[in-house]
C-alpha cells in the first residue's frame, strides 16, 4: 500500500501535467487514484489558488503543499488509497496562464526529446547540461565546458569572462533562436534586441529637466539558476527538461579561477566572488545569457516602469544600465525616487552600484552610454575630435602610424567607430566616412 508521500508525489506530478485549473488538476488527480474522490476537487481548488497565477512551481513545492493540507491528510486517514497502475502521465507542455500561453516555443516533453531537437545522444546532453555543477572541481583541461578570461574594468575591478567550448554554443545558440527568442522581454529593455540599439535606448531621455543614470553591480551572476530555470517552466517545458535548457545555459566556476581574480588580494572581496560564481549562474560570454537577462529582469522591469510612470518619468534598461528622465517635478523629488529604485531593485535580487550613480540636471552634460543627452542625441565633442583626427592622420600618414595600441584588424576598428558616429549623428557620421574613404589600406 503506497505511503502518503508516494501518493502526494504522484499527485504533485499529475498537477504539473496540465494546465493549473482546477477540473484539469481534478481529472488528473483521479486518473492517478483510480477514482473521483469528493475530497480531490476542493484539493484542486486549493492548489489552483495558491500555485495558478505567475511561475510555474517546481514539483517539490506542490508535493510539500500537497503533504500539508489538511484535507489531504483527513482524506490518508479515511481512506485506503491506492495509485492507479497507470499513475504515471504522459508530459505535457503546460505554459502559465496568461502571455506564456501564446510564446510559440517548440514543444519537448521529456530529456530523449530535448536530445533529439538537438541532434546529439543523451548522456552527451547530460554531460554538457551539468546539472550537478561538476565543472566547479574540474582541473583545467579538455573536460571543463569553458575557457576563463578575467577582462579588467575601467574603475580597477575586473569581469569574468566564461566562453563556453565550441560544442556547448552550437546547443545554446539554438536555444537562443529557438526557444529564447521567441519569448518577449518587457518593452523597456533595449539591450540585445533585434530592431533595439544604444540609440533607441537613450532617445526618451533627450532635452529633459533631469537624468538619474544607475548601474547594476555584477549584473550577470546575480541572476541565479533558480530564476533561469523558472523562465523555462514558465514557457511550458516540463520540469526535467527545464533543469537540463538551465544546465545549458547556467555554470558554476571552479575555485582556481575564482582564485586568480585580480581582486583576490581583497579577502572580502574573494568571499563576494565565490558567492556569486560558484552557485550556478548566468555566464558572461554565454549567446544565452543576454535573452536570459532580459527575461530574468522582467519583474524588476515592470516594477520600476510603473514607479517611474507614478512621477511622470521615462525609463529604458541596456543590460546592467538603467536610465530615468523627467521634468521639474521629477527633478524636485529625483534624491526620493533613487532611493525608491534602490529598494526595488534589492527586492527583486539585484544591487545598484551606487558608485556609479549619476543624478545630471540640464546646467551639466547630461550622458548615458556615452552619448550626450542635452539638446539631441550625440557623441561627445572630444571623443569625435579625437576619432576625427586619428581619420586625418591615417590619410596624410598611414592607418599603421595611429594603430599604437595594434590592434589585430585596425580597419574593421575604425569602421566600426565610424559606424557609431553614423548611428548616433548622420549628419557628422558623414563627414567621418568621407575621411575613412580616403585612407590607402596595404
Amino acid at each position: 500500500m503506497p505511503s502518503r508521500h508516494d501518493i502526494a508525489h504522484a499527485l504533485a506530478a499529475a498537477v504539473l501535467g496540465g494546465p493549473l485549473t482546477k477540473e484539469g488538476i481534478f481529472k488528473r488527480g483521479a486518473a492517478v487514484l483510480g477514482r473521483r474522490w469528493a475530497w480531490l476537487r476542493p484539493l484542486a481548488k486549493r492548489i489552483t489558488a495558491q500555485f495558478g497565477e505567475g511561475t510555474r512551481p517546481r514539483q517539490f513545492r506542490v508535493e510539500r503543499f500537497i503533504l500539508a493540507d489538511e484535507g489531504f491528510l483527513n482524506a490518508c486517514e479515511r481512506h485506503q488509497l491506492t495509485l492507479s497502475a497507470d499513475a504515471t502521465l504522459k508530459p505535457a507542455m503546460c505554459p502559465a496562464a496568461g502571455p506564456p500561453r501564446r510564446w510559440k516555443v517548440p514543444r519537448i516533453t521529456t530529456a530523449g526529446e530535448l536530445a533529439r531537437w538537438l541532434s546529439i545522444e543523451l548522456n552527451h546532453l547530460l554531460w554538457l547540461a551539468d546539472c550537478r555543477t561538476l565543472e566547479q572541481k574540474l582541473p583545467p583541461g579538455p573536460l571543463r565546458h569553458y575557457l576563463y578570461r578575467w577582462q579588467p574594468k575601467r574603475d580597477g575591478s575586473a569581469r569574468l569572462i566564461e566562453s563556453p567550448k565550441q560544442r556547448l554554443k552550437i546547443l545554446q545558440r539554438r536555444v537562443l533562436h529557438e526557444i529564447l527568442d521567441r519569448i518577449p522581454p518587457h518593452a523597456v529593455a533595449h539591450g540585445f534586441r533585434t530592431g533595439r540599439s544604444i540609440r533607441t535606448f537613450v532617445k526618451p531621455h533627450v532635452k529633459r529637466e533631469v537624468v538619474l543614470k544607475l548601474d547594476l553591480k555584477d549584473f550577470f551572476p546575480r541572476i541565479t539558476k533558480a530564476r533561469v530555470l523558472a523562465i523555462f517552466l514558465t514557457a511550458g517545458y516540463p520540469e526535467p527538461v527545464a533543469e537540463l535548457l538551465t544546465g545549458l545555459c547556467t555554470n558554476s566556476v571552479p575555485t582556481a579561477v575564482i582564485k586568480a581574480s585580480p581582486a583576490a588580494t581583497n579577502p572580502q572581496r574573494t568571499r563576494e566572488l565565490k558567492l556569486l560564481y560558484q552557485r550556478p549562474h548566468l555566464p558572461q560570454g554565454v549567446p544565452t545569457s543576454p535573452a536570459l537577462a532580459n527575461l530574468a529582469a522582467y519583474r524588476l522591469d515592470c516594477r520600476l516602469a510603473g514607479l517611474a510612470k507614478a512621477v511622470g518619468a521615462r525609463y529604458t534598461r541596456y543590460a546592467d544600465d538603467l536610465v530615468f528622465s523627467g521634468g521639474n517635478d521629477f527633478a524636485r523629488m529625483v534624491d526620493r525616487f533613487y532611493i525608491q529604485a534602490c529598494a526595488i531593485a534589492l527586492e527583486e535580487g539585484f544591487e545598484v552600484h551606487t558608485r556609479k550613480t549619476k543624478i545630471m540636471r540640464r546646467s551639466l552634460s547630461q550622458r548615458a552610454a556615452g552619448i550626450v543627452l542635452n539638446e539631441h542625441s550625440n557623441v561627445p565633442r572630444r571623443e569625435y575630435d579625437r576619432l576625427k583626427a586619428i581619420l586625418h592622420n591615417c590619410v596624410m600618414h598611414g592607418p599603421a602610424s595611429q594603430n599604437r595600441d595594434g590592434v589585430a584588424d585596425f580597419r574593421a576598428h575604425l569602421a566600426g567607430r565610424v559606424a557609431h558616429v553614423e548611428m548616433i549623428n548622420p549628419a557628422r557620421g558623414r563627414k567621418l566616412r568621407a575621411e575613412f574613404g580616403r585612407i590607402e589600406w596595404e
